[in-house]
């Protein structure tokens, strides 16, 4: 049990960028120290609040699984500061599609799946001969990883399944006591995870879409190579993670609902009106609907005209839908384009039912 300490950076020194400011703070010297020792610590990347540790140590990587609840056979991303910490975790040469790739979005929201070194414990990579990297953006992130000049194996600082933590303090409400440090880099500007691709000689597999697009890694490698979605519900053992398991799902049931259907009929189909329900809709159908008919309580996503705006705030509504103990929350469904996509990939991942 741990008396969990959450220090903030100053959102200037993040503004500004400033990596190696940052990295002198005592946020990070501490968090560094920790990381060193094979603890593990949670920080901000530009997506989600990382869990980060040691991914070359089989122990400090053991205490990511113990304090989420993590299955084992859930792989883990590696992140790294520089393209000199390659070879440390892959084997082989980066093939050129992915140099292209990784010279476009890196630092960003972009991990691909390479052959692991035989550095990299079977821990980090659930038992795989294949190993998941990405630069985050994020400056905290960028400093903590430079500090320490190691890879850290980090996924999302959560309770396992539990909506992915965009804020510190979504951090301390799931880990509080699991772990040591949360370092406090504010709200994280994308919202949902990394896109998670694999190259399989023409193709470019999507395992996990995300903050990446299809669009956008198609404009790159051009009408040579082809994107495709991986269907996640066929895969037996996941070679990236939030594909085989339930995923970022709130306490309370979760519902989609299809932005063609009657809101007012369905309401009243599944008697909606007499429980204690959230409606997450967009600011299109609010503007559409009778809301003298809507007894529900209602939350606005935002426009669908700015998916990037309601992939920013998405896990934070559904971990609000736990705060106010609803017995259901009832979430409009996006256009399944650009980021849209990997908005909706976290739905029905999360989602009991779609009406």
């Amino acid at each position: 049990m741990y008396n969990t300490e959450v220090i903030k950076i100053d959102d200037g020194l993040i503004k500004e960028h400033s990596i190696n400011k940052i990295a002198k703070t005592t946020a990070i010297e501490k968090a560094a120290q920790l990381l060193l020792n094979n603890e593990v610590v949670a920080f901000p990347t530009e997506t989600v609040y990382g869990l980060g540790a040691n991914a070359l140590e089989k122990q400090a990587v053991s205490k990511i699984f113990e304090a989420k609840g993590r299955p084992t056979d859930n792989p883990l991303i590696a992140h790294i500061s520089d393209k000199n910490q390659l070879p440390v975790i892959i084997e082989g040469d980066v093939p050129e599609i992915a140099k292209k790739l990784i010279n476009k979005f890196w630092p960003g929201p972009l991990t691909l799946i390479f052959n692991k070194s035989l550095r990299m414990p079977q821990v980090t990579t659930a038992g795989l001969n294949t190993v998941a990297v990405r630069m985050p953006s994020h400056p905290v992130a960028l400093a903590l990883i430079s500090k320490v000049n190691l890879p850290l194996a980090a996924p999302s600082a959560n309770s396992s399944g539990f909506p992915s933590p965009t804020r510190a303090q979504h951090v301390y409400n799931d880990l509080n006591g699991k772990i040591p440090l949360i370092v406090d880099g504010g709200i994280c500007n994308i919202g949902v995870e990394s896109t998670v691709i694999e190259i399989e000689g023409n193709t470019v597999n999507i395992l996990r879409p995300g903050g990446i697009t299809r669009k956008m890694i198609s404009e790159v490698i051009g009408d040579s190579y082809q994107v495709k979605l991986e269907n996640s519900a066929e895969v037996n053992r996941p070679k990236s993670p939030g594909m085989k398991y339930k995923h970022y799902a709130p306490n309370t049931p979760l519902w989609i609902l299809k932005n063609e259907n009657n809101l007012e009929e369905l309401l009243s189909k599944y008697n909606i009106n007499n429980k204690e329900t959230l409606l997450i809709l967009s600011s299109e159908t609010l503007n559409e609907i009778d809301k003298g008919f809507v007894k529900t309580n209602i939350k606005n996503m935002g426009t669908i005209n700015n998916l990037e705006y309601i992939a920013k705030n998405l896990f934070n509504l559904l971990r609000e839908a736990d705060q106010k103990d609803y017995e259901l929350v009832l979430i409009e469904e996006v256009p399944n384009t650009d980021i849209g996509e990997a908005v909706m990939n976290r739905l029905k991942k999360a989602a009991i039912k779609t009406i």
